[in-house]
């Protein structure tokens, strides 16, 4: 996705300044799931003329422009991710709060499945698990 989210911007007409290439460069290169802050700090060691009103700014755009989506996991901190990417469901960490990011097919047959016993068709859907890591007994 070397140019993703800046090609996405301009095929959606929205006026690319400086700072907002430089906001959507970190975010495509990113593969976590960053806050509005943690935004701001990684944009800033590229330039340190942006302000954290400018990151609000342009994350609010490209979420409006269905460039980015919203994510929030229950720790009061909206987090983004690109929107284009293929489907996948989130497993977070509650004690590190990082996100872990997976497929099952299993899981998506079952889904599946449960809609059509419903009598649905399933036309998406999000699944985020929370939990803690077990600890492994000493051998």
């Amino acid at each position: 996705m070397a140019d993703g989210i800046i090609a996405r911007c301009e095929a959606k007409g929205l006026r690319m300044t400086e700072q907002r290439r430089i906001i959507a460069m970190v975010l495509q290169d990113t593969q976590d799931h960053p806050d509005v802050e943690e935004l701001y700090s990684r944009a800033q060691s590229v330039d340190s003329n942006i302000s954290i009103a400018t990151v609000y700014r342009t994350v609010k755009l490209f979420e409006e422009a269905g460039i980015l989506e919203k994510r929030e996991f229950g720790d009061g901190r909206a987090r983004y991710e690109p929107a284009d990417r293929d489907h996948h469901d989130h497993l977070i960490d509650l004690n590190t709060g990082e996100v872990i990011e997976f497929v099952d097919a299993e899981i998506e047959a079952l889904q599946e499945r449960i809609a059509a016993k419903l009598g649905y068709r399933l036309k998406g859907h999000r699944l985020e698990l929370y939990g803690v890591p077990v600890k492994k007994p000493k051998a």
